[in-house]
């Protein structure tokens, strides 16, 4: 007689996942923009731990440090440019890359980091765990954050 199989599919509940949530300190010193945004956001949506479900919000907390010092391939340091719009008449705004990393280089991976997460309801939680400093120093060691090297 055939016996019944079980299912082997693994679920995380959400209360697993907010216990198992830890804090990761990376550094983005010399690092190209767009592949340490892609592993910024892989550590946000949990998809580096064994226990990953979709559905679930697993991710971890990630803080960056040195965000003035990202750097970016090939000329898009001169033609990038991050446009926004105000709401009123004529109110579109282009800011090129070189000054909004004088003015706000978080605002660079942030931008970068969100578009890489996917487009639902967890995207606004998950960006909510990801602190940026633009120099070496920063204010979570409360958090106990694991250094990881990305």
């Amino acid at each position: 007689m055939a016996q019944k199989r079980k299912n082997t599919t693994f679920m995380l509940t959400t209360e697993e996942a907010k216990a198992g949530r830890n804090w990761i300190l990376v550094d983005a010193a010399g690092k190209t923009l767009g592949r340490f945004a892609s592993e910024v956001a892989t550590i946000l949506r949990g998809k580096h731990k064994p226990t990953f479900t979709p559905h679930i919000d697993c991710g971890d907390g990630v803080i960056v440090v040195n965000a003035d010092k990202i750097i970016v391939s090939g000329s898009k340091e001169a033609q990038k440019i991050y446009s926004y719009y105000t709401g009123k008449m004529s109110g579109l705004r282009e800011i090129p890359y070189r000054v909004m990393m004088d003015k706000k280089p978080e605002y660079i991976i942030e931008h970068a980091v969100k578009g890489m997460l996917p487009k639902n309801k967890m995207r606004a939680v998950q960006m909510k765990r990801l602190r940026i400093f633009a120099k070496e120093a920063h204010n979570m060691e409360a958090q106990k954050p694991i250094v990881a090297a990305v």
